[in-house]
């Protein structure tokens, strides 16, 4: 495994970073707790030693299961999680809707003060931690100003709760205020071969203020894999279902692009996850990638993903599939 200085913090990541969405089940179609704590453990044993978490994840469920997975090997992993979307209040913005367990809930976007300073302690809670490594603002809260969010993570600095400030989904001008204000470490942009535009501006920002780039989302939920089959159904709650590249009209144009991307993939003797999460992680200013996984042949497959280097021509071709490839068509 490759690790990386997390932007001009003293924070040092591996390249593919463990994501725990899934591992929260909502939105994902259910899972199996104890093959969630089996698959993070097996992650930590193959050099995978950054769990990204967030409380929205199965409402404290993956945070829960983050806990059960370190518990004896604290000092062995880094712990990132996230402050924002509430599900029990109505201030800040209103987000969206979900349902999750046959509740109803409604997410807003909330980084006030007093909020931040209580969901800090909920997650130390849930995940049975005396400090969180990196503690991130999950999405920006146009309700709230940023000094006043940025006053609060540096006060949970000061009081030894957290180590490092993050944040997530920020535009490039957030990004540059919230470095004046808190020197923040890293931001969190969704980013893969099919979702580029922080590149236009976000990417070069963080490259120019030194923040550490963690990509969310690298294979697309999934759907930049060997898992997309034209027989493959999305069921329930899974987000996939209504993604898209996923509907009939369009999944067949991204088939025959991941086809195209196995024919680099087999010169390696990789998967085309394989080949997708390493094309992400070695994209200039990406730091890490956060791939998720809910089992081990999962966490297996992605820690073998920096096994190899892609060479510069088969970078290059991997980007013009996806450029080639075009937008989905609009139902």
């Amino acid at each position: 495994m490759q690790y990386r200085q997390l932007g001009d913090s003293q924070l040092t990541v591996p390249a593919v970073v463990f994501g725990a969405w899934a591992a929260g089940g909502w939105m994902w179609g259910g899972i199996d707790d104890d093959e969630v704590v089996r698959a993070i453990q097996t992650g930590i044993d193959l050099g995978i030693t950054c769990i990204d978490t967030a409380p929205i994840y199965g409402f404290g469920h993956s945070e829960e299961l983050v806990g059960r997975a370190v518990a004896g090997r604290r000092r062995e992993v880094l712990i990132a999680t996230k402050c924002c979307l509430r599900w029990n209040v109505d201030a800040g913005q209103f987000y969206f809707q979900t349902r999750h367990h046959g509740a109803t809930y409604r997410i807003h976007k909330y980084l006030g003060a007093e909020s931040i300073i209580w969901e800090c302690e909920q997650s130390l809670r849930r995940l049975n931690v005396d400090v969180i490594d990196l503690y991130q603002c999950h999405w920006e809260d146009p309700t709230t100003p940023l000094e006043e969010t940025m006053e609060a993570l540096l006060l949970l600095q000061k009081q030894g709760k957290i180590r490092a400030i993050g944040v997530s989904n920020f535009s490039a001008d957030s990004i540059r205020k919230c470095k004046a204000l808190a020197d923040i470490a890293s931001n969190q942009p969704r980013y893969n071969p099919l979702r580029r535009d922080s590149e236009r501006d976000v990417l070069p920002v963080c490259r120019e203020l030194s923040v550490g780039v963690l990509a969310y989302s690298p294979l697309e939920h999934g759907l930049l894999s060997d898992a997309l089959t034209p027989e493959r159904r999305f069921s329930g709650d899974d987000l996939r279902r209504t993604h898209p590249w996923a509907q009939p009209a369009n999944r067949p144009r991204l088939i025959a692009a991941l086809q195209e991307v196995r024919g680099v993939a087999r010169q390696y003797g990789v998967s085309v996850a394989q080949a997708i999460i390493n094309w992400v992680a070695g994209e200039p200013g990406i730091t890490a990638a956060i791939v998720g996984a809910r089992s081990e042949p999962q966490v297996r497959e992605n820690a073998g993903a920096l096994a190899f280097s892609l060479a510069p021509e088969h970078r290059a071709r991997i980007r013009a599939i996806f450029e080639n490839l075009g937008e989905p068509a609009k139902p």
